[in-house]
């Protein structure tokens, strides 16, 4: 449940839109003055604040609107006001307003405000926790030449506001390169929206990209924002842009060239202001040349190019990124510092890592999971890394164990081994066994294998 802040000297407002947000599943709390408003959000910090701007006492919407950026700079504030000019809403945007309402208010445009704040909201504790995430888990190890390279790319082009796209295997970490240009960017304090282009059924990337009005179609109970408007003033990461149909590719274009979006069923186009960063896994250039991708759009998506290095060809870099992870898994299991063994170590350094960074830290979080002392051997890696047989570890460990318990124990590490490729997806390692997704899960239930949440590329 939502809750909303409402800060306005008019009892009849304060008990109208509480009642309209009570009866619509909000948490309501309000303050006639500035000042008591600002006590309410250091009691309980609301998920959004609805403001009026002309209010007596200490306090006007302005200046309680300044001390909310300071005191919740998260929270999205709504203002309202019925007298309020021109240079008022400008000055109350200055300040970090996220709309601005005329008195007299309607439900219609009270709820779609909130709504859209909300979303904002939303978005924002996602980058916030995606920039937590990426300080230590996805920070970007590295002192190979190519990973300097990189680095001075990232520097170069942060600045700006070209458009970029990042190429590279799955694995090599275009998120968080993306991110990096991102926090790097005079647009860091504003949105960082992320859409995975390749989780988006092809029926619905219009509506996630641009949003819909209600009743548009089936399904389309109330008013969507998209994720171009989301990202307004900030960045818009498409992610895996080459798995997008073409008729996708078509209106996003469009939007691309126009610099404006318009919902699904709306009738008034919308500006946009948002930097775009754009990722792939595979050869658009390659693409274009069999029809898969529109030329015009690649050329639009490739004003700059960085592309990733796979792990294989920085093998210095393993060392490095072996003991980052060890630090990071250890303390988040609340263990004492792991450390690998030598042959464990050459084992990383030998392997060609077709999963890149993001499998090197599967298989260090599994030996951190699986040790029992300060050192981790090979024998707690991936057999697939090690080359040592399922059935020659087992044998070592438990000589005298049941042919059921080895062919267990053996199905367990393979279908262990198939989920960390597959980055813990379920669907992904059925369809690569062949077999119905209920098998596996049957087969991961009987077998008490414990579900580890996906890693980010």
């Amino acid at each position: 449940m939502s809750s909303v802040l409402i800060i306005d000297d008019e009892p009849n407002i304060r008990r109208m839109v509480g009642a309209l947000l009570s009866s619509e599943g909000y948490e309501v709390r309000d303050a006639a003055e500035g000042a008591v408003g600002l006590s309410r959000v250091a009691e309980s910090c609301p998920d959004a604040v609805l403001l009026d701007l002309m209010m007596p006492g200490e306090l006007d919407g302005l200046a309680t609107l300044a001390r909310l950026r300071e005191q919740v700079p998260d929270v999205p504030v709504i203002m309202m006001s019925g007298k309020a000019g021109l240079s008022d809403a400008v000055k109350a945007t200055k300040l970090g307003a996220f709309n601005f309402l005329e008195k007299p208010l309607t439900p219609e445009g009270v709820l779609l405000a909130l709504a859209s704040a909300l979303e904002l909201r939303r978005v924002r504790r996602e980058a916030r926790a995606l920039r937590e995430d990426l300080g230590l888990a996805g920070e970007m190890i590295g002192g190979s030449p190519a990973m300097e390279r990189v680095r001075e790319m990232i520097a170069r082009v942060a600045p700006t506001d070209a458009r970029v796209l990042i190429t590279g295997e799955s694995g090599t970490g275009k998120e968080l390169v993306a991110s990096a240009i991102h926090f790097g960017s005079a647009r860091k304090d504003r949105p960082f929206v992320r859409v995975n282009c390749a989780a988006i059924p092809r029926d619905l990337v219009e509506s996630e990209m641009f949003g819909h009005e209600k009743g548009s179609f089936t399904g389309a109970t109330e008013r969507r924002i998209g994720r171009f408007e989301l990202a307004h003033t900030g960045t818009l990461f498409l992610d895996e842009v080459g798995d997008l149909g073409l008729e996708a590719q078509a209106k996003l274009l469009r939007a691309i060239e126009a610099r404006e979006i318009e919902r699904v069923g709306g009738m008034h186009p919308i500006k946009t202001d948002l930097r775009l960063i754009a990722a792939t896994n595979i050869d658009l250039r390659q693409a274009v040349r069999e029809g898969k991708f529109r030329e015009d759009l690649f050329y639009r998506l490739n004003v700059i190019t960085i592309d990733l290095p796979p792990l294989r060809s920085r093998r210095e870099d393993i060392p490095l990124l072996v003991n980052h992870f060890l630090e990071f898994y250890t303390n988040e299991n609340g263990m004492a510092q792991r450390r690998l063994s030598a042959d464990a170590l050459r084992a990383l350094v030998d392997y060609e890592w077709p999963g890149n960074v993001r499998e090197l830290e599967n298989s260090i979080e599994r030996g951190v999971v699986l040790s029992s002392g300060p050192m981790i051997g090979s024998e707690l890696l991936p057999g697939h890394i090690t080359g040592r047989s399922f059935q020659d570890a087992l044998l070592e460990h438990n000589p005298n164990a049941s042919l059921f318990d080895i062919l267990e124990d053996i199905e367990r590490r393979i279908i262990i081994e198939k989920l960390e490729r597959c980055n813990w997806n379920q669907t992904d390692a059925a369809e690569q066994f062949h077999i119905p997704l209920s098998t596996l899960n049957q087969k991961i239930k009987r077998l008490n294998i414990e579900i580890r949440k996906r890693n980010r590329e």
